[in-house]
């Protein structure tokens, strides 16, 4: 598919180059994947298939107006060129009638990067068997996505930029007798069983925990674990006009306090725009590439915020080339010194919380988010799990989660993935540790 689409994707980019008319230019991306999905249910596959895809999107510029138009790219080189120019004629006659943008951004540069990161996934006829030998006995429920993923962008300016990777996904939950849930995810672009079978052991030992009958808990503010996937369901809300700079500007984001020198995390927390992984491109819409990395916050003071070329053209600023939605793309906090045997232990009493979902801002320039608990999550005491919970509802300001009531983040890092496959697979996800906070508030 590589190569197929990588010469194809070049002429039409090249066509288009050689049509251009007066004061137009064009951005062209590509995005397209060769995926296998399997689906599971009660340990037993129920869906099996092969994606193969690409689409196309053609965005046309002339005097600060601009149209766009998605389409399939075949593979066929003449039903595609068809496609093009299909589409180039019907922006021409749009593009003039749409209203100017006086922020928008023309491609400009000629810059040229070639990305492929090759994994080192399961053959697909044993990634069935693969995953259901350790969980016969469970009711396992999920899906699996895995293959070759592509994004690719060009031009009028000249820009042209290729990335490739070969990733998977397990998305999966595994229930017990009277419907509570575990859940967990296992990625990345190398497979390695023994992840899979520690990931699968944690879930056996959670199950047998969520057996119990569930403890009562009333609403206060109790000393809280919360596992990696629940920090990376938080880390997620820095990038809802968080860390965005236009946000920033217009003060709405709760990082202005940050930026006024009001408040602070704690020395404990880094956050860093780390795209060394591979797992994501760092060339945005406009084509124009991120910097390896990028501290956003370093020991717990912003360092930098996330700035687009059309914020910079806006606030006559230096863009560090973000996506134009200035939204954290390839995240990753780096771990502290608690180790995973130690965590009960750290904990003594409290809240052991695996996962978070539902959250919003309930007081956005605080950085109050509110949000519920989710599958396996559980009351201890002594440093032992003494019951199941039922879900909570939280609401705390971040400034408290990883500021001043932030004791100690694991030493260990998990990669949570983007699991959507809506359209297409999604890329990339966070790397965080798990965090154990000394009081979280919770209001039902």
């Amino acid at each position: 598919m590589k190569l197929m689409w990588e010469a194809l994707f070049e002429q039409i980019a090249a066509d288009l180059r050689s049509q251009l008319q007066a004061d137009e230019s064009f951005t062209l991306t590509l995005t397209a994947e060769a995926s296998q999905f399997l689906r599971f249910n009660q340990a037993k596959v129920r869906q099996s298939g092969l994606v193969r895809d690409g689409e196309l999107q053609l965005t046309l510029i002339k005097q600060q107006r601009l149209g766009d138009r998605s389409f399939p790219l075949t593979g066929e080189k003449a039903v595609d060129l068809d496609q093009v120019q299909t589409a180039l004629s019907e922006l021409r006659a749009e593009v003039p009638t749409l209203p100017a943008d006086p922020h928008g951004v023309l491609p400009r540069g000629s810059a040229v990067s070639h990305e492929a990161h090759q994994g080192q996934l399961l053959a697909p006829e044993v990634v069935a068997a693969t995953l259901l030998a350790p969980v016969q006995a469970l009711d396992f429920v999920g899906l699996y996505a895995g293959g070759q993923v592509i994004r690719a962008y060009a031009d009028s300016a000249g820009q042209t930029h290729w990335f490739e990777t070969e990733t998977f996904t397990l998305d999966y939950s595994c229930f017990t007798a009277d419907k509570q849930a575990v859940k967990g995810t296992v990625a990345g672009s190398h497979w390695q069983a023994a992840t899979y079978q520690h990931a699968i052991a944690q879930t056996k030992t959670l199950l047998a925990k969520l057996s119990q009958p569930p403890k009562p808990i009333q609403r206060g503010s109790y000393r809280t674990y919360l596992a990696p996937a629940a920090v990376a369901d938080l880390i997620s809300m820095f990038s809802w006009g968080g860390v965005s700079e236009g946000a920033i500007r217009r003060g709405g984001s709760p990082f202005s306090l940050m930026r006024r020198g009001e408040k602070q995390l704690s020395p404990k927390f880094t956050l860093v725009e780390d795209f060394s992984h591979g797992l994501v491109p760092r060339f945005n819409e406009l084509g124009e590439v991120a910097p390896l990395q990028l501290p956003i916050i370093t020991a717990g003071k912003l360092q930098n915020s996330l700035v687009s070329s059309r914020t910079a053209k806006e606030y006559e600023i230096d863009s560090n080339y973000a996506a134009r939605g200035e939204y954290l793309r390839s995240p990753e906090v780096r771990p502290g010194d608690l180790a995973e045997a130690d965590i009960l232990t750290a904990l003594d009493t409290g809240l052991y919380v695996s996962n978070l979902h539902y959250l919003n801002w309930s007081d956005r320039p605080q950085g109050r988010i509110t949000g519920m608990t989710r599958y396996a999550c559980f009351w201890v005491e002594a440093g032992e799990i003494v019951a199941p919970i039922q879900n909570l509802r939280f609401d705390e300001s971040f400034y408290r989660i990883f500021g001043e009531q932030l004791l100690a983040l694991t030493d260990f890092q998990q990669f949570i993935p983007e699991v959507g496959t809506y359209s297409h697979r999604s890329l990339g996800g966070s790397c965080v540790p798990g965090a154990l906070v000394e009081g979280l508030t919770y209001t039902l």
